[in-house]
């Protein structure tokens, strides 16, 4: 059983529906990328399982149980932690503030998840005291992708986190990216960078028109004939 998962998931905005059955789902300690053309459903399918998206059927179960009629702020309760594309750091707080603002549900002393996520993003450290607006497109990333870390979820969910980013940068940014999955957290990522993508998942599901057309480990997706002529250029 998947420690979480999107069953069967059909719905959209408005009247038409976006998400036409797809399954998504990924376990503790485990990449899954979503991949797939633009229109396909990607951050939709995502959105779903975070709760942004009323389904108008299947499930989301988290830990076995179903949480489909959960608000998003009951979810991130239950652990999951959201990243979105933009506007996901307060660029008029400082690096350190934005990761305070991260534990906002916590009660406890989070110092020490606050040294953790510096070990992390080492280059955080250096510039904890600056203000996040002042930071390269890089490091406000790495910004966002830390202050999410700060509640210490079991589920993160990023939606693009390598979008208008140099090469280098986001090779950078799937380096951390591997380091936190080796803290044993369940890493739902959906990226254009498909190849990239793919080469450090473990798990890997392409989405066409609302549906899976491929669903494999990272590794068998590019060495798929049919997903690398259709989906990574060759």
């Amino acid at each position: 059983m998947s420690f979480l998962i999107g069953e069967n998931m059909v719905g959209g905005y408005g009247g038409a529906d976006i998400l036409k059955g797809c399954t998504i789902a990924v376990d503790q300690g485990e990449i899954a990328v979503i991949v797939g053309p633009n229109g396909a459903g990607k951050s939709t399918a995502m959105k779903a399982m975070l709760g942004m998206l009323p389904l108008k059927s299947g499930q989301v179960k988290l830990k076995d149980n179903d949480i489909t009629s959960l608000t998003p702020q009951a979810r991130i309760a239950k652990g999951i932690a959201f990243v979105p594309q933009t506007n996901n750091v307060f660029v008029s707080m400082s690096v350190r503030e934005n990761l305070e603002m991260g534990a906002f549900l916590r009660d406890d002393d989070f110092s020490q998840t606050i040294d953790q996520v510096f070990e992390l993003f080492p280059i955080l450290a250096e510039k904890q005291k600056q203000l996040a607006g002042e930071l390269s497109g890089g490091q406000r990333q790495q910004v966002a992708v830390a202050r999410a870390l700060m509640s210490q979820p079991s589920v993160l969910m990023l939606d693009e986190p390598t979008a208008g980013v140099s090469p280098i940068v986001m090779d950078e940014l799937f380096e951390r990216i591997l380091e936190v999955r080796q803290t044993g957290v369940a890493i739902l990522m959906v990226e254009q960078n498909a190849r990239q993508a793919l080469n450090i998942a473990d798990k890997g599901y392409v989405l066409v028109i609302g549906e899976n057309r491929h669903t494999d480990t990272g590794q068998a997706l590019l060495a798929n004939p049919e997903v690398r002529r259709s989906f990574l250029g060759g």
